[in-house]
């Protein structure tokens, strides 16, 4: 079987382990030998560049979500080059750089991954580009081409405008030409959404608390769909914008999990449609994948598309990472140098 040695990089490297639940204190870098690591057949080793960080891994890390075996390295996405293989049938791939969702922990110098959670980085689109859209890139497609297919004539209200996925969901919401709300909280995120963004309408919460009667002022009728990653915090006032038949795409719960919803309430609102989708189920079939990588790879490397790097910092840092994450104090991207 082949593998390819580690003799010529550094003799030491890092990671970051998670041995229990809890805050981002949890989270403690390590060094550890390269040489540990294992590739099965199906798996490469990538060396990191960047990987990203996310509201996923926070709910790893505080127990909302759990992981099947600790301690862990936490981390799902992330962008390098591959440098061991399990198996000689994957040779091929050797030096490809690659950006994956769904390895085996990216915050750390190496992580192992299935060779089906890799999506080929083409020439011309950086690392930092390529590690900052996997997660939240490939996100913002399925929801606007699958979970509710924007066009034109129809309206659609986003939350979290300024982050990362909001970033790219707007300006995506807004190729397929469907007008777009958004909605975060401060001037400078407001005016990222708007110019980076490119949304239509945008509502400052902090400005203008009751930003259910603001969208109504806009839109009398109510939107067509609401894409919600914030939860507990908006779902109310999210369902209440909806007009008849909408669509309610509760993504993400950055402010707690929504409550059980009684069927009474879908009818309340208006006979809506409901979901709670996840990346997963959207990137499962390599075709998909494909698909969904070629359009957001593509749209970047002509200028269509533009990702928002927030903020990078070093490895070592991953607990300052999730405390700015958690706290909103973060806009577009924020990744990781594995490098650092």
């Amino acid at each position: 079987m082949f593998r390819r040695s580690f003799v010529s990089l550094k003799p030491i490297f890092r990671r970051v382990r998670i041995a229990e639940h809890g805050g981002p204190e949890v989270m403690k870098i390590e060094e550890f030998q390269p040489n540990i690591l294992a590739p099965k057949p199906g798996q490469v080793v990538v060396r990191n560049s960047f990987a990203g960080v996310n509201f996923i891994d926070t709910y790893f890390r505080s127990g909302l979500n759990k992981k099947p075996v600790m301690p862990y390295t936490p981390g799902e996405e992330g962008a390098g080059a591959i440098v061991q293989v399990g198996d000689d049938s994957l040779k091929r791939l050797l030096g490809q750089r690659v950006a994956y969702y769904g390895g085996e922990g990216s915050y750390s110098s190496f992580t192992v991954v299935p060779t089906g959670a890799l999506v080929e980085i083409p020439e011309g689109l950086a690392d930092k580009e390529a590690a900052a859209v996997a997660c939240q890139g490939f996100t913002a497609h399925y929801l606007t081409h699958d979970s509710f297919v924007c066009a034109p004539g129809t309206v659609v209200l986003l939350h979290g405008a300024a982050g990362g996925t909001g970033l790219l969901l707007s300006q995506m919401a807004k190729l397929r030409g469907a007008t777009v709300i958004g909605v975060c909280g401060g001037a400078e995120k407001a005016a990222l959404a708007q110019s980076v963004g490119r949304c239509d309408h945008v509502i400052d919460y902090t400005s203008e608390p009751d930003w259910p009667a603001a969208v109504r002022r806009l839109f009398p009728d109510g939107v067509h769909a609401v894409y919600d990653g914030v939860g507990k915090s908006t779902f109310q006032g999210s369902l209440s914008v909806l007009r008849r038949h909408g669509y309610m795409i509760s993504f993400g719960g950055a402010s707690g999990a929504v409550p059980p919803v009684a069927l009474s309430t879908i009818t309340a609102a208006g006979s809506i449609y409901l979901q709670r989708p996840t990346l997963n189920d959207y990137i499962k079939l390599p075709e998909d994948r494909a698909r969904r990588g070629k359009d957001v790879f593509g749209w970047l490397k002509e200028k269509q598309l533009t990702v928002t790097v927030g903020k990078v910092l070093p490895l070592r840092e991953a607990v300052q990472a999730h405390t700015l994450l958690e706290g909103k104090q973060t806009t577009g991207k924020l990744l990781l140098n594995c490098t650092d």
